[in-house]
C-alpha cells in the first residue's frame, strides 16, 4: 500500500481501448488489473479513448465500453479522456521536438520506402528506414521534392541498448540497431499512435502501465520518446494474451462475445471478475473471492507469465458459487430482470427473495434462476411421459384427498403442509415419493425440486389446490 507520508508518487493507472467494436472479456481484463492495483494503493484510474481510428471509431462503441466497465463496477476516477479532442496538444509537443532536432521531417514516398524494403529483404537483412532524410553534421540531404507533405520521423538514439524490468516478463533489452526513426506524424500532420501514447501518459501522470502483451514491441520506442520529452516512463506489467476455448487468441473474429453478454446470459458481474482475476493472476490456491478481497490481495508481483484460456464451464461454475453466496434480496433484484424476458412482472413479489434462497443452490446462472420461478407465476405443463409415469390411478385417489386436507387447513405453512401430506401417506399406506413426486410433476412440472413442503408454501393456496384438481 502507498503510505501517506511517503515521497512515491501516487499510483495512477489508465485504461485505453480503441472504440471499433464491442468490448470481449480479452479486452476487459485490461482494465481490470489497472482497476485493482489502483484500488489496492489508494490510487487513480484513469480511462483514456483512443479514437484516432477516425473511420472505425464510434461513440457507440465508446458507450459499449463504458457500460461494460460499468456493469462489472470498474469504476474511473478521471475520464473518458478522448485523443481526438487532444490534437492541438499532440501538435504542439511534436513543434517542441522538431525545434530540439528531436524530429525530423521526411519526404520519402511510399513507392520508395517500398522499394527499399524489397532491395534489404532480398539482401536478407531486416526492412527498416535507412534515414536518408536524418539530419546529421555534414551530411548532405537531398532536395526536397515539390508539392509533398513530409511525415515527422523520431530521431531514435544511435547505439547501445533500451531497457526496462517488466512487471510479467522480467527484464527486457533491445538493441537501438533494431530500432529505425518511428513516425510520429503522418503527411497530414495528425499524429500516430506510439507518440499520443507517450504524451497522454506524461500529461495523465501514469505511474504503472498495465496492458497486453501485444504492446511489447511498442514499449522501447515509448521509452525513447518518454526521456525525449525529459520524463522518465512509468513501470510496465504486459499481460498475457487470453485465449478461447479453442486455444486460439480471443477475438471479436474468433467468437468473443460482449461482455455485457454476460449480463444478458445471468452471470453476476461479481463473478465474472472473480474469474478474470483468475485468468492471469493468482492468490495461492483462493479459487473464490469477492471483489473486496482481491482489491486486498491484488499486486503485479502474482500475476502470471503464461496465456489464459478461457473455459465457460468453469466460468458457469464460479458464477453458481457467488450465485449461492449472494444476498437472496440483491439476488431477486436481478432475477426480475431475467424474469421480464419470460413477460412475467414480479418486481413487486415478496416471496422473490424466498423462492432464490430455496432453489438457487440448483442454478448456475440467473436465467436458469428465473426458469425455476417461472413456475409460481404461470401455468405449468408438465411432459406427458412424467403424468403417464407418476400421475396413475392408483395414486389419485391420495392427490385427491391431499388437496381437500390442504384447502381444509387453517394455515399455509410448511408444518401444516407436511401434516396433511403425512396423514395421507398413512391413510393410503403410501411412502413420501409416491404421492411426494406426482404432486411435484402437477405443480411444478417437474420431478425433481428442493422439500416439496418448502415449496408449496411459496406458491399461492389456490394455484396448488388448481394444479391438484387436474389429476
Amino acid at each position: 500500500m502507498t503510505d501517506a507520508t511517503s515521497t512515491t508518487p501516487q499510483v495512477r493507472t489508465r485504461f485505453a481501448p480503441s472504440p471499433t467494436g464491442f468490448i470481449h472479456l480479452g479486452n476487459i481484463r485490461s482494465a481490470l488489473y489497472p482497476w485493482a492495483f489502483a484500488r489496492a494503493n489508494n490510487g487513480v484510474f484513469v480511462l483514456r479513448i483512443e479514437d484516432t481510428d477516425v473511420e472505425r471509431s464510434s461513440q457507440a462503441a465508446v458507450g459499449v465500453i463504458i457500460e461494460g466497465m460499468r456493469w462489472l463496477g470498474l469504476d474511473h476516477d478521471e475520464g473518458p479522456f478522448y485523443q481526438m479532442q487532444r490534437m492541438d496538444r499532440y501538435k504542439a509537443v511534436l513543434q517542441e521536438l522538431l525545434a530540439q532536432g528531436l524530429a525530423y521531417p521526411c519526404y520519402m514516398s511510399t513507392t520508395e520506402l517500398d522499394a527499399l524494403r524489397e532491395r534489404q529483404m532480398a539482401a536478407k537483412q531486416k526492412p527498416r528506414y535507412d534515414g536518408t532524410w536524418r539530419p546529421e553534421p555534414g551530411k548532405a540531404l537531398p532536395p526536397v521534392p515539390e508539392g509533398v507533405q513530409p511525415v515527422i520521423r523520431f530521431r531514435n538514439p544511435e547505439g547501445g541498448a533500451v531497457a526496462w524490468d517488466d512487471k510479467v516478463k522480467g527484464r527486457i533489452e533491445i538493441s537501438n540497431a533494431e530500432l529505425d526513426d518511428l513516425v510520429i506524424a503522418r503527411p497530414d500532420g495528425t499524429p500516430t499512435y506510439n507518440f499520443c501514447v507517450v504524451v497522454d501518459d506524461i500529461d495523465m501522470r501514469i505511474t504503472h502501465v498495465i496492458r497486453g502483451d501485444d504492446h511489447v514491441n511498442n514499449t522501447p520506442r515509448q521509452i525513447h520518446i518518454f526521456r525525449a520529452l525529459g520524463n522518465e516512463p512509468p513501470v510496465y506489467a504486459h499481460l498475457p494474451t487470453v485465449l478461447n476455448e479453442q486455444g486460439e487468441k480471443m477475438s471479436k473474429r474468433h467468437g468473443a462475445k460482449p461482455v455485457t453478454q454476460y449480463r444478458e446470459e445471468g452471470y453476476l458481474a461479481d463473478a465474472v471478475v472473480n474469474y478474470l482475476a483468475r485468468l492471469g493472476w493468482s492468490h495461492g490456491d483462493d479459487e473464490i473471492f469477492s471483489r473486496e478481497q482481491f482489491v486486498s490481495w491484488f499486486n503485479l508481483d502474482h500475476l502470471g507469465k503464461s496465456a489464459g484460456q478461457f473455459d465457460e464451464a468453469k466460468l458457469r461454475w464460479v458464477n453458481a458459487q457467488h450465485m449461492k453466496a449472494c444476498d437472496d434480496t440483491a439476488l431477486a433484484g436481478l432475477v426480475v430482470e431475467q424474469l421480464r424476458k419470460l413477460d412475467i412482472e414480479a418486481a413487486s413479489d415478496e416471496r422473490l427473495p424466498a423462492l432464490c434462497a430455496l432453489f438457487k443452490d440448483r442454478c448456475s446462472t440467473t436465467v436458469e434462476l428465473a426458469e425455476w420461478l417461472a413456475m409460481v407465476f404461470r401455468d405449468v405443463q408438465p411432459a406427458q411421459d412424467d403424468l403417464d409415469k407418476h400421475v396413475t390411478d392408483a395414486v389419485r385417489p391420495a392427490l385427491k384427498a391431499f388437496a381437500e386436507r390442504l384447502l381444509s387447513a387453517t394455515e399455509w405453512t410448511a408444518a401444516a403442509i407436511q401434516a396433511a401430506m403425512k396423514d395421507v401417506l398413512a391413510e393410503h399406506k403410501l411412502k413420501m415419493p409416491q404421492l411426494a413426486i406426482p404432486v411435484r410433476v402437477l405443480v411444478c412440472g417437474r420431478t425433481q425440486t428442493p422439500s416439496i413442503d418448502a415449496v408449496l408454501t411459496l406458491f399461492e393456496k389456490d394455484v396448488v389446490l388448481k394444479r391438484l384438481q387436474a389429476a
